[in-house]
């Protein structure tokens, strides 16, 4: 089947600061709720290291198991992949010109709120973190890529995490407003399209930023004052910038009933709207749900909110909904509500190395399900194949797993455009240059088009080396996704 796309259609690919930007400490940059984060591996868990009461080091797997009198500390003979990730911050231009040559259309990137403010609660913003983005703004903008900029993605500078308790705290709404100003003011006229917060549904994981479990509702109360921080920056923003385009990511693979039995139906749509559609339902439509409301009823949690908090959803909605789509779950009545994704194998679903499922109709799925339900644009922001990629013997990475996965999926947004007419704005698969793991800290798990020489353990020459999507990605944007072919032959390889 030809695939075809909408000639403004903006290709690119997906980052994130802590996991991709290093520069620790220089340029002014403060600490951030994920500097304290060791690394890990698929049998050890990332971990925090501990002072406790009486000077001796230990360490916990998360920040609410912390015990009493211990306080999170840094020390020097741990490994912390976020303080050098791969280094984007002494190398944007060449990176940035690799994504250039790759003929991309656009490049989301994340800010590091403790690069713009150290603390969270300065006045003024720190002009060297301001002038690095526009630095990379200004670099993308050379070569005709369009910034997409996510002003939070998942962290905090970690001392308002510390004294305010993170979003549990009404106070991080003016911290986030005082950053919003800051990047609308020094990019806002260079920068169309803003992403306020990466995967807001996901943010049950994070403690730190003050979001806990659904039986004590803090998660639920910080959640609203993302909700209210994120209509309050769309409103600024327009006022500052009337042309540009907002949206808010989130995590939205599929989710299906293992079986036809009704009670697992019922339990997949539930799993559905508590663990995604409830935080886009708010979002996009400007106000709660129903069944959230009963939920709350049933949890005994209540949001306090502030007068005009309700009018302030309702006026300032998202523009476009960004998502990310990596998988299918399958859902039954014992699935656990309240984790993001609490699957069960599907037997006609083939997997990656580390389990997840390969499903690419799946994204046709939720392209139509959105935008049924929103009748807005959607945006693709994250996507995209993690594998063990290894340098052969004459230093080539012929990558054909990831190849076929891409492809796959993009003929099927090509058939959600065409066939389904619903209307997608891009598309930006995660890491196109290999990056640190989120999940453990690693380099092992790779998803880039663009190989990193770098170890788990930081070391390495750091070089980017083109692997074989490279020149398979650059044909698919320069044939506007009508040229997905994959083999040796169509990309000339010897």
């Amino acid at each position: 089947m030809q695939t075809k796309f909408p000639d403004n259609f903006l290709w690119g690919g997906a980052t994130s600061d802590f996991q991709f930007e290093g520069g620790f400490g220089e340029g002014g940059r403060g600490l951030l709720t994920h500097d304290f984060l060791t690394d890990g591996n698929v049998d050890t868990p990332r971990r925090l290291t501990l002072k406790l009461a009486d000077g001796t080091k230990s360490h916990v797997t998360k920040w609410d198991s912390i015990p009493e009198g211990a306080t999170v500390c840094l020390h020097e003979d741990e490994f912390y992949p976020s303080h050098h990730a791969v280094d984007f911050y002494h190398n944007y231009k060449e990176d940035i010109a690799l994504l250039g040559e790759m003929g991309f259309k656009t490049f989301r990137f994340s800010i590091c709120w403790s690069r713009i403010f150290p603390t969270g609660e300065e006045a003024v913003p720190n002009e060297e973190g301001l002038k690095f983005y526009e630095n990379v703004v200004d670099e993308c903008l050379k070569y005709n890529i369009e910034p997409l900029i996510t002003i939070c993605h998942d962290e905090m500078p970690a001392h308002i995490a510390n004294k305010y308790g993170g979003w549990y705290s009404r106070q991080l709404i003016d911290c986030y407003l005082k950053l919003s100003k800051a990047l609308f003011e020094r990019l806002g006229g260079k920068v169309k399209y803003w992403i306020t917060f990466n995967e807001i549904n996901a943010v049950m994981g994070y403690p730190e930023m003050g979001m806990n479990s659904v039986e004590d509702g803090k998660r639920f109360q910080g959640v609203h004052h993302e909700f209210i921080a994120s209509a309050l920056t769309i409103k600024m923003g327009k006022e500052m910038m009337p042309d540009a385009q907002f949206g808010t990511m989130f995590a939205l693979s599929a989710f299906y009933p293992e079986t036809c039995n009704p009670v697992d139906i019922l339990a997949a749509m539930n799993s559905r709207r508590v663990k995604g559609l409830f935080y886009s339902d708010v979002m996009t439509r400007g106000y709660y749900p129903n069944y959230a409301i009963g939920l709350f009823e049933e949890k005994g949690i209540t949001i306090k909110k502030e007068p005009g908090d309700d009018e302030i959803l309702k006026k300032y909605t998202l523009d476009y909904v960004a998502f990310s789509y990596y998988r299918s779950a399958v859902i039954n009545e014992k699935s656990n509500i309240n984790i993001l994704i609490d699957a069960n194998p599907n037997p006609y679903l083939e997997t990656t190395p580390w389990g997840t499922s390969v499903d690419p109709l799946g994204l046709r799925y939720v392209l139509n399900e959105l935008y049924d339900r929103y009748q807005k644009p959607l945006f693709i922001v994250e996507n995209g194949f993690g594998h063990m990629d290894e340098l052969d013997e004459n230093g080539k990475i012929y990558d054909v797993e990831r190849m076929k996965y891409l492809a796959d999926h993009i003929e099927q947004i090509s058939n959600a455009i065409n066939f389904d007419k619903i209307p997608v704005l891009g598309y930006t698969p995660w890491g196109p240059i290999d990056l640190v793991s989120l999940a453990t800290g690693e380099m092992t798990k790779r998803y880039g088009f663009i190989y990193t020489d770098m170890d788990n353990k930081g070391n390495g020459t750091k070089k980017r080396i083109k692997k074989a999507s490279f020149d398979w990605y650059k044909k698919v944007i320069a044939t506007n996704g009508e040229d997905l072919s994959y083999s040796k032959e169509s990309l000339q390889m010897k």
